[in-house]
């Protein structure tokens, strides 16, 4: 995906997240060397294993007399009954407190229903964070927590990219697969540009100050990083805004599939920078071009080969249904790993592997395994966006980490608002003239206002080698308050903003059967006027990919018994499924009522 961590992860990768240190010379231990002080502690000795326990390559001796003396007349005895053994389980200890705080948030937040209506979830996370943070430096005078690139890009951000492929419409995602590319592709590089080269020309002005030391290479490198959309944040914003699915899953979808485009910019000017400017020739741009097909067309295949595993794997899990849950959740995420080895896009490597795999993982699988991958799915996100919002409001009160410039911080802002704007505008003028069902001028708005960044900007920004780009610390000042600016205020007005304009809601309801009945059919006549006309639009090649589907994947992707139901055996299915879980939600209701009367 984007850059890795350049071997300073840690392992476990869980350290990057949350180091408390602790006074004393238990700071520099680590947590093999705090268990051995804690077996020496107890008069045990070995290498390995808990406290009380021998470990298995230890000869199982005592300690040495001299050293027995000495531990027993400092503590009144050879055998202490309790002992704190903090440095033995520091580290999951503290990790399981930021996510029992995280949760309580959470809980706090949605107590007030009034409030949760004005203020999105990311917002009050964020504040929090501030908060935390700025606690942490009263006490400790220095920042002891922050978000570690390689924590969030190896760990939490699959988590939610994930959630996302697996369980997003297919057929809406398809359907508008065109416009959703060409905001992410065009869009983004034509972001990156202008505000690269209008903050280059600003500079040039002296509206930017002289201290800032970046030439045209920097600001390019910047402009990569911070005119991408954030698919954290959007998810975080319009999940609770409940716009159209059409506006979602545009919004959405460009934030996913712009990844190619970030990720090869992104390395494209870093190598720019350091090998200078005036070495940068026709070859190197070349070089770039073929790099962002290779990225994109490469991560999308990475994440279809694995779609296809996971999807024939599930086919003999019929006998060990308890294992299910655990294939979907490995291989989705050896998906993202895979293209993030080989230096391609994990975000649309875990995408197309869960929308690949969807169809008929869900179908192999049992219902009670269905219903754990969604839920484990749902809380792992939840957990990681939350984690994300503290601490990016924890990271920004570490003022070792960035230096402030009005003219860079307000110009940027400017900037960022103003392309995109011109730039949904443009391309949507484009797109209009190829839909069925243009985009309006209100969707048009909607979609500018909601151009979000957040964490992934963050994490590349700190990504920036110091030594090779010196306006680094401005850059990350200069990202936080965007991410801030984005996230909160426009998070905060976006929603009012969306009531005003009366913009059309999104509704969870299900469509009925005999909806669902006439889709199928007007798609089959509109196939049929495309065939009648001479044309191959898109509802032909969508025929021909169902043919290819049914005649050859489902075959081998699909197990015997699933594969040979009939499709009205599944709608017959389907509706009785719905309609049981109706009845028991209508019963438990009148049930709940009943006993409330009692009481």
């Amino acid at each position: 995906m984007f850059l890795r961590p350049q071997g300073k992860m840690l392992v476990p990768s869980l350290l990057l997240l949350l180091m408390l240190p602790v006074t004393g010379a238990a700071t520099e231990l680590s947590v093999t060397e705090s268990l051995q002080s804690g077996l020496a502690g107890l008069g045990v000795s070995g290498d390995h294993g808990p406290p009380g326990l021998v470990s298995p390559g230890s000869t199982g001796e005592q300690v040495q007399p001299e050293v027995a003396e000495e531990e027993g007349s400092h503590h009144g005895g050879g055998f202490k009954i309790v002992q704190w053994e903090w440095s033995y389980v520091q580290t999951p200890y503290i990790i399981s407190v930021w996510l029992l705080l995280a949760s309580l948030a959470k809980i706090l937040f949605h107590l007030s229903q009034r409030f949760t209506t004005v203020v999105p979830e990311s917002c009050m996370l964020i504040l929090l964070g501030l908060v935390l943070g700025g606690v942490v430096l009263l006490a400790h005078e220095k920042q002891l927590y922050q978000l570690e690139p390689g924590l969030f890009f190896l760990f939490l951000l699959p988590t939610i990219v994930g959630d996302a492929g697996y369980f997003m419409p297919s057929r809406l995602f398809f359907d508008n697969l065109g416009a959703i590319t060409l905001y992410a592709v065009v869009g983004t590089l034509w972001n990156a540009f202008c505000t690269a080269f209008c903050l280059y020309g600003v500079k040039l002005l002296g509206v930017i100050d002289e201290k800032v030391d970046a030439g045209l290479m920097d600001f390019l490198l910047f402009g990569a990083l911070i005119s991408a959309v954030d698919p954290v944040a959007v998810i975080a914003v319009f999940e609770e805004v409940h716009v159209n699915d059409t506006l979602f899953i545009i919004v959405f979808g460009e934030s996913l599939l712009n990844d190619a485009v970030t990720v090869v910019l992104y390395k494209v000017y870093m190598s720019f920078v350091e090998v200078g400017p005036a070495n940068v020739g026709t070859a190197e741009c070349m070089k770039g071009l073929v790099s962002f097909l290779v990225v994109s067309l490469g991560g999308t295949l990475v994440g279809l080969v694995f779609a296809v595993i996971l999807s024939f794997t599930t086919r003999f899990t019929k006998k060990v249904r308890i294992i299910e849950p655990l294939f979907v959740f490995l291989l989705v995420y050896l998906a993202y790993l895979t293209a993030e080895l080989c230096s391609l896009s994990a975000i649309l490597s875990m995408t197309f592997c869960g929308i690949g795999a969807n169809k008929y993982v869900e179908a192999n699988i049992s219902q009670k395994s269905r219903t754990t991958v969604k839920y484990t799915m749902k809380t792992l996100a939840s957990i990681a966006e939350t984690i994300i919002f503290i601490f990016l409001g924890i990271s920004a009160m570490d003022k070792t980490k960035w230096a402030w410039d009005t003219g860079l911080v307000a110009c940027t802002l400017v900037f960022i608002l103003l392309f995109r704007a011109m730039g949904v505008i443009g391309q949507t003028w484009v797109l209009n003239r190829f839909r069925l069902v243009p985009l309006d001028r209100i969707d048009q708005v909607v979609m500018s206002y909601g151009g979000l960044r957040g964490a992934v900007a963050f994490a590349l920004v700190v990504l920036l080698d110091g030594e090779k780009v010196k306006a680094k610390d401005y850059f990350v000042a200069t990202t936080i308050v965007v991410v801030f600016f984005t996230v909160m205020f426009q998070g905060l007005t976006i929603k009012p903003l969306v009531k005003w304009l009366k913009v059309p809601r999104s509704t969870n309801r299900k469509p009925t059967i005999n909806e669902e009945i006439h889709e199928r059919a007007f798609d089959h006549i509109l196939t049929a006027v495309e065939d009648i006309a001479g044309l191959q639009g898109y509802h032909h090649w969508r025929d021909k990919w169902e043919q290819f589907d049914k005649k050859y994947l489902s075959k081998l992707l699909l197990r015997k018994s699933v594969y040979q139901k009939s499709e009205l055996w599944e709608a017959y299915q389907k509706i009785n499924m719905r309609d049981a879980i109706s009845v028991i939600d209508q019963v438990g209701g009148q049930r709940v009522m009943v006993h409330s009367r009692r009481l």
